[in-house]
């Protein structure tokens, strides 16, 4: 069957308005984001910040049942210590959070403007559009078919009044989608920016929690040193607990070395160790207790020193003594918030009773990098860094590796500077 053709100026009509939707829409003005923000991205970030939430109800259950127990100093502090890490990792997720919001904001924002310059060129096209008819004198489709000079051109007229008619009903369903889509922007928009402010809030209040939960602490410290012939037994189980986690730290720097040795590969590290606490910190090269026997400063028993403290002010920057990858980042009764990097051929540091952690097991670290801060989490009672070196699993007194350093003995708010002889 032979298709009918349209006359010239029908077809005209039929091309300007096909081009005319086209360039509707697809404006030059709309801007596509590249990776959106999801909100699965945010609500998963939820989901963690209710499970940290749980467990810092459940260790200040814990804490709650040990409050009146006088010999139970210690673990009380520890726990707090534990509920003050979950509480640094709320601010973290929350702080996470906040930058979603902010990009998903931005992300609102420059779609509402593409969505609203899409609807104005949309409505120019159809104002346009009823000009050129009332112009031509075609105020209604009637009036299109009415002027037909016989059959043939009625025809041709009805076919165009169903293109004409379908064009304008999908003018106008786009420009009342563009309009819903607009609703739905400014309405997802006001809700992000409402949940980044609660989220502000939450951040802001768990911040002045950890503040308070530290001078909890700090006033454990000082019962802790008032009732230290208490606390014989408790540190018996805080020295085992370290030689337990002595040993996990030797199996996991095997695996390590297994695992490189397997792929060919091997950790670059320097030939020297810098000292872990920058030099622009006042005090960073006194030495409060050194390796080996000592008088233990929470019980007042002779005991072994496996490291050295560092007695610098809480809060301070603890730098990786070489370029490595972490073996582990995580909490102990003994070490309290610890990190130990290794640096290949069996030798590797341990920085502990850090206030927080800053970098997580399996992490690459170069040297001079910031692995925590200074606490006193842990068997501790004031703020400094227990430092360490292994060799092997074998622990080695730190010092041996800084002869010849500018390095004071400090005791009884007395310093001294130390003798390189007698290493």
């Amino acid at each position: 069957m032979k298709q009918r053709k349209h006359p010239v100026w029908v077809r005209l009509v039929l091309l300007m308005l096909s081009v005319a939707l086209l360039m509707s829409i697809a404006p030059d003005s709309v801007v596509i984001p590249g990776q959106a923000v999801t909100q699965a991205e945010i609500d998963e970030l939820r989901e963690d910040s209710k499970e940290l939430s749980t467990q810092r109800k459940d260790l200040q259950n814990q804490i709650a049942a040990l409050r009146s127990n006088k010999n139970a100093l210690l673990e009380q502090k520890q726990l707090i210590e534990q509920q003050m890490s979950v509480i640094q990792e709320e601010i973290n997720n929350l702080a996470r959070q906040i930058v979603l919001y902010e990009q998903m904001i931005a992300e609102k924002e420059v779609a509402i403007l593409a969505a609203q310059e899409e609807e104005r060129v949309q409505y120019e096209l159809f104002c346009e559009r009823v000009r050129y008819m009332e112009e031509d004198g075609q105020v209604n489709y009637w009036a299109i078919l009415f002027n037909s000079s016989d059959f043939s051109d009625l025809l041709d007229r009805f076919m165009m009044v169903e293109e004409i008619m379908e064009y304008d009903n999908e003018v106008m369903n786009n420009l009342i989608a563009i309009r819903e889509r607009i609703e739905a922007d400014k309405a997802e928009l006001e809700q992000a920016k409402g949940e980044k402010e609660t989220a502000k809030t939450e951040q802001e209040n768990n911040k002045k929690e950890l503040v308070s939960q530290q001078g909890k602490v700090d006033s454990l410290i000082t019962e802790i040193n008032a009732e230290a012939t208490q606390l014989q037994q408790a540190e018996d189980a805080l020295r085992a607990e370290a030689d337990k986690m002595n040993a996990i730290i030797a199996q996991k720097e095997q695996a390590l070395l297994a695992q490189l040795a397997a792929e060919g590969g091997t950790i670059v590290s320097e030939a020297n160790f810098i000292w872990p606490i920058s030099s622009s910190v006042s005090h960073h090269n006194w030495i409060s207790s050194f390796f080996g026997s000592r008088i233990h400063p929470v019980t007042g028993k002779p005991n072994n020193h496996t490291g050295i403290d560092i007695p610098v002010a809480g809060g301070t920057s603890i730098l990786s003594a070489k370029s490595g990858i972490v073996l582990t980042s995580g909490y102990n009764s003994s070490y309290g918030n610890y990190v130990v990097v290794s640096h290949g051929e069996g030798l590797s540091t341990l920085y502990a009773h850090m206030r927080s952690r800053a970098v997580a097991e399996g992490d690459k670290v170069t040297q001079g990098q910031t692995l925590g801060y200074v606490g006193t989490t842990g068997s501790s009672t004031g703020n400094h860094l227990h430092y360490e070196i292994r060799v092997n699993g074998n622990r080695l007194d730190p010092l041996t590796y800084y002869r010849g350093s500018t390095l004071y003995a400090y005791s009884g708010g007395r310093t001294q500077l130390i003798d390189w002889s007698n290493y």
